[in-house]
């Protein structure tokens, strides 16, 4: 090593506050988007995997008092018009049009069954918008990251480069910090895409199953209000 630049070497700070401050606006714009990109991603993943525990266990609830033989207009009157869980939510969709479709003497209106099926899928369609609500934005986080990252390090690398150009010398002293810089930017690109395409994908099955779960519940409801249409 050159002992003229053995000093130079030592004062180098390569933190990573250190390496940011030095960065050029740019790259550090680049940096801080991806930060608050991260941290909004971790809280959406976070409040995600909550939300989903709450409604599969809502959902066990729900099916314990379905299948518990209690008449299903009682059921129907102790969970009230606006249920918490979304499962009761679609049973009161397709209960209130049952009820609905009932004439005064007690008579059924013709295309009932039909009208009760598209008002439960209408209802879960609008659970599966609630469970999938914020996960198009994690999404975006594990595929747009990287290239964000990218972008920072190809701008940083060219200061860089122009910082040798400038200097007019190749030593690692006057190379090193620049592409460190630059280099940072790739890294927290990686750092908030990793974990987003990780966790958009188990939500996402998580948020399938539970929407399947909906739509088994709501043929097995149909198939139950067939039975008494036929009896």
């Amino acid at each position: 090593m050159d002992p003229a630049t053995a000093p130079m070497n030592q004062e180098i700070d390569f933190s990573l506050l250190a390496l940011f401050a030095r960065a050029d606006i740019v790259v550090q714009l680049v940096m801080i988007i991806l930060v608050l990109a991260s941290f909004w991603s971790w809280a959406i993943i976070i409040q995600k995997i909550l939300t989903y525990r709450r409604v599969r266990a809502e959902a066990e609830a729900f099916d314990g008092a379905f299948w518990s033989g209690e008449p299903l207009d009682e059921l129907y009157a102790d969970l009230g018009p606006e249920p918490d869980a979304g499962a009761a939510r679609v049973f009161t969709a397709g209960m209130g049009e049952w009820q609905r479709s009932h004439r005064r003497d007690g008579e059924l209106i013709p295309g009932a069954v039909s009208r009760i099926e598209r008002s439960m899928d209408v209802a879960i369609n609008r659970e599966s918008r609630d469970l999938n609500g914020g996960l198009t934005f994690v999404a975006s986080v594990g595929s747009a990251s990287p290239f964000i990252g990218l972008f920072g390090t190809v701008w940083g690398i060219k200061n860089a480069f122009e910082d040798i150009a400038m200097a007019q010398s190749t030593n690692l002293a006057v190379v090193a910090p620049g592409i460190a810089e630059a280099l940072l930017a790739t890294g927290l690109g990686l750092l908030a895409a990793i974990p987003a395409v990780i966790f958009y994908n188990k939500l996402s099955n998580d948020s399938e199953a539970i929407v399947a779960g909906y739509e088994g519940f709501a043929d097995e409801f149909s198939t139950i209000l067939s039975r008494q249409l036929d009896g």
